[in-house]
């Protein structure tokens, strides 16, 4: 599943891709738009690519969570809180260790801080 979305969010265009954690039943990720299409034309079209390329139907939600970050605070203190994911579920003990997740592409106002304060 984690080489199929990857491979979605790159050809789905348009959407820059941050950080992002794979769970066994949900994803969070960070998101900057480019472009046209709004968010649910284009979360609709990566997940008809990923069920494509998995041949996985009916896998997914038919509506998502989404929460338009506007302060650093916010963006530094949701970073962790999705970093932190695997490890509040029991599947890791530290967060470094769970293979699936990444960053497709820095997006400055998130990625400069880390935990609130600016990263090196």
């Amino acid at each position: 599943m984690h080489p199929a979305l990857r491979g979605a969010w790159a050809e789905a265009g348009n959407w820059r891709i941050g950080r992002y954690v794979v769970l066994p039943d949900h994803i969070h990720l960070f998101y900057a738009p480019g472009a046209w299409p709004p968010p649910s034309l284009w979360v609709a079209f990566w997940k008809s690519l990923v069920a494509r390329e998995t041949g996985l139907r009916g896998i997914w939600q038919e509506s998502f969570w989404d929460t338009q970050l506007r302060l650093h605070e916010s963006c530094g203190a949701k970073g962790n809180y999705v970093q932190q994911n695997p490890v509040r579920d029991g599947l890791v003990q530290d967060e470094s260790d769970w293979p699936y997740q990444g960053e497709m592409e820095i997006l400055e106002w998130h990625n400069r801080l880390e935990g609130g304060r600016p990263r090196p």
